[in-house]
């Protein structure tokens, strides 16, 4: 159900377009002034304003560009019983969806009521679809320290401010780049990112800053770098500690002097660029052991953001799990599989070298492995984080489950993963099939496969019913 804010001083129109309003099952509030509906919209979520623009203590124009200043999406329908063109021109430029004139007509009132509500819904699932293409999922979970950097994106991103994001590996430095510029003033701009430890230490000048044609033997042509690409928007350095200190050089002067030069080019190249840099290493040890340079460190460190270890944030991993969960069996175009209180638990309890990129990996592959319900038992199974950790042992040492490690598997049998899903689809068979005493229709029908399907597995694999 929509929620609408009725803001006006006369209390006749505001119970009139309540009336109306709620007998279209629209959920309605009203306040008779700007200041008090300002506060509304900063508190509660609504769907839809409509307002006043003649009104005492603030007026209705005033009221639309603070709302759109704090929420530039909320659509807002002007109305006045002075209506003119020019004012109704004056209230689009502000961002007004539509005006309307008092005493306002019901069937135009409704039909630009719906058409504003559509176009706000339409704008949501633009901005979802794009966050999708680009790769942006939300920050997930509700711990103090994930709070606290949310707090830190919304407060940095509408600024230039330079921000140095720190953490371990999967730990979700690229999505905090990818929100500081989602947030930024330069979000339709290109977000352009270079992972410095991918690139050859005598490629990364090329790669940053472009080539002219001949600069070097593989020169062919000329190139354009990504402070070029970037222009405009927002460069992102992943993994800063692996550069190469004559591409620092280039780069602090870049930060100084906005201006680049291509490798084996004279001209210089204005460049308005927004600078993200992330690292999983302690920069301040690598300037004392000489692989990083003190003012470039201090250019990049204006802000500085630290994304917290799986480890400490466990409050967080069923959040993250559960979402992951859905996604996965989504893309699989399959129904969303449950997990059990205490698989969670021993979720919780893992070492989680790999942060939260090997959650990601753990829930695919735990959906692909178990039954229609993820157990403790599958955890303990199927997880498996390090190759050859004892899981029962990593969970009981971390309080969460039981000592039972399962059945140990050799994992070094196994060439690549399909071989390993090869063995699993078949002990899994194998195992319901038995359970369900060889009654295969049953089987079928328990994990979720056509009868036919389940036949060809049984001979794919093999499967034969012991003789007793």
């Amino acid at each position: 159900m929509a929620k609408l804010l009725i803001i006006d001083d006369e209390r006749a129109i505001r119970n009139t377009l309540r009336e109306i309003l709620e007998y279209e099952n629209y959920e309605v509030e009203d306040i008779d002034n700007g200041i008090e509906g300002l506060e509304l919209i900063k508190k509660k979520k609504f769907d839809l304003v409509l307002c006043d623009i003649k009104m005492n203590r603030m007026d209705g124009m005033e009221v639309l560009e603070q709302a759109l200043a704090y929420s530039p999406d909320l659509p807002f329908i002007m109305i006045s019983g002075h209506g003119t063109v020019e004012t109704a021109i004056e209230a689009s430029k502000k961002g007004a969806f539509d005006f309307i004139s008092k005493p306002p007509d019901l069937n135009r009132l409704l039909i630009t009521v719906r058409n504003a509500l559509d176009r706000g819904t339409l704008v949501t699932e633009t901005k979802v679809l794009k966050r999708k293409a680009s790769k942006t999922r939300d920050i997930l979970g509700s711990s103090e320290n994930i709070n606290k950097i949310k707090e830190t994106i919304e407060r940095v991103a509408p600024t230039e401010a330079r921000v140095l994001i720190t953490g371990a590996n999967g730990s979700g430095k690229e999505l905090v780049a990818r929100w500081l510029h989602e947030k930024s003033q330069r979000a339709e701009s290109p977000l352009i990112e270079v992972n410095c430890a991918a690139i050859p230490s005598e490629l990364i000048e090329s790669e940053l800053f472009g080539h002219e044609k001949g600069s070097f033997t593989s020169a062919v042509k000329q190139r354009i770098g990504k402070f070029e690409l970037a222009n405009g928007g927002t460069l992102f350095l992943d993994e800063i500690g692996d550069m190469s200190l004559s591409a620092q050089a280039k780069v602090l002067r870049a930060l100084q002097e906005h201006k680049i030069t291509r490798v084996g080019g004279e001209k210089e190249q204005e460049v308005n660029v927004r600078v993200l840099a992330a690292t999983n290493k302690d920069l301040l040890k690598e300037i004392e052991a000489g692989n990083f340079r003190m003012d470039l460190y201090h250019r990049l460190n204006v802000i500085n953001i630290h994304v917290p270890h799986l480890t400490e944030r466990t409050e967080d991993i069923p959040e993250i799990a559960l979402n992951f969960l859905e996604e996965i069996c989504r893309d699989y175009g399959m129904p969303v599989k449950k997990i059990s209180d205490a698989a969670m638990c021993a979720l919780q309890g893992l070492p989680w070298t790999g942060n939260v990129r090997e959650l990601h990996n753990m829930i695919e592959r735990l959906i692909i492995l178990s039954d229609k319900t993820i157990t403790e038992n599958d955890v303990i199974s199927f997880a498996n984080p390090g190759g050859g950790t004892n899981i029962g042992a990593a969970i009981s040492n971390n309080g969460h489950a039981g000592s039972n490690s399962g059945n140990a598997i050799d994992y070094e049998k196994f060439n690549n993963f399909q071989d390993y899903k090869d063995h699993a689809e078949k002990e899994f068979i194998k195992f319901k099939l038995e359970k369900n005493n060889w009654n295969v229709s049953k089987t079928a029908d328990d994990i979720e496969i056509q009868r036919s399907h389940l036949y060809s597995k049984i001979e794919k694999f093999g499967l034969k019913r012991a003789v007793e």
